[in-house]
């Protein structure tokens, strides 16, 4: 074993920052990480295996038990639950012989749940041993085990025909890249990428920053912060060295443009990476690529070695004093890792725990330099306006929402998939362009978004100032329970919140509880009150975006939504709240009694008393 850790350690150059890569490699090479090979490890890097255990303790695709010979992540999506999620389920459990959560008995197959792999559009969707398998069955998940049990990996079974796994034609057997609209800025591709560099570098980096700042591109991240105003900050800024990382941590439920953009576009996002890095002098880039799209890995890797083939990453590019790669580096499955700082920590091979801020990321970032981090999407947004110019990408959209904007179109509609639409168009008419059938409630941004009542909200425009949308979008219909869609909202929060502020870690676990007790028929007046006031008091103390933006599935349809709720209550009885137990709370005191004070028999046996029994 210690042989092979040594191995790991030396393919990363004994870099502390690529931990997670080593624990990756690790877990591939064990199927799990096996408490020999973490001490192991941790004795080669200088750290104590304490340090090696809260780093991969964090992340959710680590396991430190045994997981299987083969791995299956099941995605749990609202989503994939309106698609025949629990049929699959029962399949999977019945050819595999592993209840969800365990191994089967012979310990070949490891069966669990994941949040969003990114595959809304063709759910039910899952993941073994990194390979992706869409629109599922009962009948295809029967074929598919039972080809695993005669010996074939789940790659043999994705891509028969052997495709390379660095070309489109791998990733197209895997997976569909649904463009139902594509627009004036993404999925167009330069005639010549060499060309547009080369105009870009004849330009002063400040020239460069302008353009962006006159386009008024906004973030396409969701914050919205203006992208060529965070360049300008970050050039300001003082460091030695300076850093572009593109965050592809596409983690919101329901979302999957990213995916789509880094496989039909790939040289389109690199180029706004290094047209960022010639804009604030950095360097070195990272691309964050999310641990559920690790089989795009091997295609955008091929992707970045022709660009270094063409002078277009490397030392001196394009003959000019300008030196600057990228490298990816693979996340381990933490929805929290979209925040841009916890995304830094996670690249420098920590747990994925928010920073404080200020200092921001474009002054203290990556290894303490500035840096900044914008999403694939943006990214391509930045090479289209600095190929087309800055008055062509200001006069897409509105005044005050300039250029397009992807959508990301899942659940009860005739045509899921990518959207490019310019920002201002309104709610009704997107869903009539995607054939939404009955809508009724739309969840607009995913959970940490807005929940939408189409009867009241139809006439709602797209913008920043109203609508401004994350790219996810969500569509019910009347016949969808709407608040056990709000819990499993709730629940996705509460399991990924990375605990390390008291609003979030406690107060999403409260309001999860009190939408269960609407949903049980327990809730009165009071716990609508105290969803509302508890809802704001997370959402203003919370040390990151996830806490800030954790209680809109609560406040959105509290507000869109009243009569669902109000419909749910009932009276208090007395002074006691509905949901209060009795029964249950004696209970607890006796067992604790019992504990603490046994009482002892005629026979001088220890027993618990009857009221406990």
């Amino acid at each position: 074993m210690n042989n092979n850790i040594q191995t790991i350690i030396e393919r990363y150059q004994g870099d502390k920052t690529r931990l997670l890569d080593m624990l990756l490699d690790i877990q591939r090479l064990y199927h799990y990480l096996p408490d020999a090979a973490t001490a192991a490890l941790a004795h080669g890097l200088n750290m104590s295996a304490n340090d090696v255990r809260e780093t991969h303790s964090f992340y959710h695709y680590f396991h430190s038990q045994p997981s299987g010979k083969h791995t299956l992540y099941l995605s749990h999506t609202v989503i994939a639950r309106l698609k025949g999620y629990e049929t699959v389920l029962a399949a999977l459990e019945q050819a595999t012989g592993a209840k969800i959560g365990s191994l089967d008995p012979s310990g070949t197959f490891g069966l669990y749940e994941t949040a969003c792999i990114g595959l809304s559009d063709q759910e039910p969707a899952m993941l073994i041993d990194e390979v992706v398998f869409t629109r599922l069955t009962a009948d295809k998940v029967v074929r598919i085990i039972e080809q695993l049990k005669q010996g074939l990996t789940a790659a043999e079974i994705a891509n028969p025909h052997k495709l390379p796994e660095d070309s489109i034609a791998y990733i197209d057997q895997l997976v569909e890249s649904t463009i139902c609209q594509a627009g004036p800025v993404f999925f167009q591709e330069p005639s010549d990428y060499s060309a547009l560099l080369k105009r870009c570098l004849a330009q002063h980096p400040d020239q460069v920053i302008q353009t962006v700042i006159d386009a008024r591109l906004q973030g396409l991240g969701g914050a919205g912060f203006g992208t060529g105003e965070k360049f300008r900050l970050c050039r300001q800024a003082v460091g030695e060295t300076k850093y572009v990382i593109c965050n592809a941590d596409e983690g919101e439920p329901g979302t999957f443009k990213d995916r789509v953009l880094l496989t039909r576009s790939p040289k389109v996002v690199l180029l706004g990476m290094i047209i960022a890095a010639w804009a604030i002098g950095a360097s070195q880039g990272i691309l964050y690529l999310r641990a559920e799209y690790s089989y795009l890995r091997a295609f955008l890797e091929a992707q970045l070695a022709q660009l270094r083939a063409k002078g277009l990453l490397g030392d001196t590019i394009l003959g000019q004093d300008f030196h600057f790669d990228i490298r990816i580096q693979m996340g381990a499955g933490s929805y929290v890792c979209g925040d841009e700082s916890a995304l830094i920590e996670s690249c420098e091979g920590k747990r994925g725990t928010p920073r404080i801020k200020p200092p921001f990321p474009i002054q203290q970032g990556y290894l303490g330099m500035p840096t900044t981090v914008n999403n694939v999407e943006t990214l391509a947004a930045v090479t289209r306006l600095i190929e087309e110019g800055s008055d062509w990408y200001a006069e897409l959209g509105t005044d005050g929402s300039c250029g397009t904007r992807l959508f990301s179109v899942s659940g009860d509609c005739d045509r899921p998939g990518i959207y490019e639409v310019e920002w201002g168009m309104s709610l009704k008419q997107l869903l009539e362009r995607v054939g939404a059938t009955d809508p009724w409630a739309v969840q607009v941004s995913g959970p940490s978004g807005e929940c939408v009542a189409v009867k009241k909200g139809a006439d709602r425009c797209f913008a920043y100032d109203d609508l401004s949308c994350n790219g996810s979008l969500m569509i019910f219909n009347r016949s969808r329970d709407l608040l056990a869609i709000i819990r499993q909202f709730m629940q996705f929060f509460v399991d990924e919140s990375c605990g390390i502020c008291t609003p979030c870690r406690a107060g999403n676990t409260e309001l999860l509880h009190k939408v269960e007790r609407v949903i049980a028929g327990k809730a009165c007046q009071q716990d609508l009150d105290e969803m509302v006031s508890w809802g704001q008091l997370v959402s203003s103390t919370s040390r990151c975006g996830l806490g800030a933006t954790s209680p809109n599935p609560v406040l959105s349809t509290l507000q869109q939504f009243t009569e669902l709720y109000q419909e749910k209550l009932v009276e208090p009885q007395g002074v006691l709240l509905p949901s209060f137990d009795k029964v249950a709370a004696l209970l607890g005191s006796e067992l604790a009694r019992a504990e603490l004070i046994p009482t002892t028999s005629i026979n001088g046996s220890t027993q618990l008393s009857e009221r406990v029994k």
